[in-house]
């Protein structure tokens, strides 16, 4: 029988107690934890989670944050992360120049094919322009953009150390403002009724107790982690996708919230998925594994055939197609060929390329057919048009007369070395969520909104991305809609 543990009004707010349950002391603590009654429980640890407890916490109100994963592994994806993407007006220190709410929301329309709920996508890209500063606020810091990494010098900002320093920075903040953390802090049933949240059950140190508090922030990501789920939509080649983040992100929150009666929203099929190296492991490989040669080369499946346009826009728009192409071929694996002079063009991936002397090696290395991998390469290599080659631009280096073309940055593969990266799916998040309003507020089945819910981060990603990614933009959903959550949930719980 699980106990029961109401908390009782309590306007005191000690240093967060940062509890993991192989920690020393942990009945006494978690019992000084729980007797608080809390305005504000913010299920997850990433970057929404921080942001949205940082801003209850900064609205006045008292802040539980519940992570399941282990204090190493707290954060969900945001540890993998690099950069985030928001409107600007002018150049700054760290940004080479402006990037206008209007040419934000002509990326976002152009990626997502239209699919995007458009008031949603404006507001948060109009609050963008706040965040650049607000994060900074909390402790994050920003450096200049790396070289071979997107070209994102313009339109997005990198974090200091990346996403692990930019976490620990809001983990920080947070600890300083006296919100308490609960590490290997399961949530595994919420009490909701007709729209209103009551309470969570929660798994901890080997026990389960009921949590109360007055409104609810869930930011506990999507399911990608969750292999059957994801059978159920993509069938048996889910069983080959990488994942490149959190194994923890398994859509238990997610199932809950859409159970007890939460509108959902998007496409299950849909998510940010990206080509990773195939030597990557299942889980938590990270942005290391990911590879960002395609422009520079070709890539051709198991048959040794090219199948999509490795030139058809800039990297940073289409990246993120890449993984639901290879999902698509055979045995969803596929391998990136390119010579000597692409080799230093892009950020390597933690494997070294495959390497050999002719294409024909190249071909045995990677278990292609030899003929048929050398009919390709000269096949493309006869269809290239000389032209003024720059990775920076769609330069007019193309094809002619050859299905799938090379629409940019298209040159001969004929110098010696060669090299190849086998590369698999690797799945980021998913886009099935929760849908929400501008108040992150989460909607009900019947189109109400919940008295007392709001959702922030990948697990309402979907309002905003119905498909199709831009580099930085989730690291944009959960900021923004985390900030907003968590200072309507305060203000919710003083109403």
């Amino acid at each position: 029988m699980k106990d029961a543990v109401i908390l009782p009004r309590d306007s005191a707010l000690p240093k967060s107690a940062n509890l993991s349950p192989d920690g020393t002391g942990r009945t006494d603590a978690l019992r000084e934890v729980l007797s608080r009654r809390y305005d504000v429980l913010v299920v997850g640890g990433g970057n929404a989670a921080l942001c949205a407890a940082i801003s209850a916490r900064r609205s006045g109100a008292s802040v539980l944050i519940l992570e399941a994963a282990p204090k190493f592994y707290r954060g969900g994806n945001t540890r993998h992360t690099r950069n985030m993407r928001c409107a600007h007006d002018t150049a700054t220190e760290i940004l080479t120049g402006p990037y206008t709410e209007e040419e934000f929301w002509e990326d976002l329309l152009r990626v997502t094919g239209g699919q995007t709920d458009e008031e949603l996508a404006r507001f948060m890209i109009r609050e963008s322009k706040e965040i650049l500063h607000w994060i900074v606020e909390q402790g994050v810091r920003w450096q200049p953009s790396l070289g071979g990494t997107l070209s994102l010098g313009r339109t997005n900002s990198f974090f200091l150390g990346g996403g692990r320093s930019m976490l620990n920075a809001l983990y920080l903040t947070a600890e300083r403002l006296g919100i308490e953390i609960l590490y290997d802090a399961e949530v595994t049933e919420l009490d909701i009724q007709d729209g209103m949240f009551l309470s969570a059950t929660v798994s901890y140190a080997g026990r389960e107790v009921d949590v109360r508090a007055s409104t609810l922030v869930a930011a506990a990501g999507g399911f990608e982690a969750n292999i059957e789920w994801l059978k159920q939509y993509w069938g048996d080649v889910a069983d080959n996708f990488l994942i490149r983040g959190t194994p923890y992100n398994r859509g238990s929150m997610l199932k809950m919230l859409l159970n007890k009666g939460v509108q959902e929203i998007g496409d299950p099929t849909q998510c940010h998925a990206v080509a990773i190296d195939a030597r990557a492991p299942k889980f938590d490989g990270g942005i290391i594994t990911r590879l960002d040669c395609v422009v520079f080369g070709i890539v051709v499946n198991k048959h040794a055939e090219r199948f999509y346009d490795e030139g058809e826009d800039v990297w940073p728009k289409r990246y993120a197609i890449w993984g639901r192409l290879v999902a698509a071929q055979p045995d969803q694996i596929a391998y990136i060929i390119f010579d000597e002079p692409s080799l230093e063009l892009f950020m390597p991936s933690l494997y070294p390329p495959v390497k050999a002397d002719t294409v024909r090696e190249l071909a045995g290395k990677l278990g292609l057919d030899p003929e048929a991998l050398e009919r390709t390469v000269e096949g493309f290599n006869q269809a290239v048009r000389p032209g003024i080659f720059d990775h920076t631009i769609l330069d007019d280096c193309r094809t002619e007369g050859l299905i799938p073309p090379k629409s940019h940055w298209a040159r001969p593969i004929r110098t010696a070395p060669f090299y190849a990266y086998p590369v698999r799916p690797g799945i980021t998040f998913t886009y099935l969520g929760t849908r929400v309003n501008k108040e992150a507020r989460m909607i009900m089945a019947d189109g109400t909104p919940s008295a007392n819910m709001f959702a922030a981060g990948e697990i309402m990603a979907g309002n905003v991305l119905g498909k199709g990614y831009a580099a930085g933009i989730g690291m944009t959903i959960g900021s923004v809609f985390g900030r907003v959550a968590g200072r309507e949930a305060a203000r919710n719980a003083r109403n």
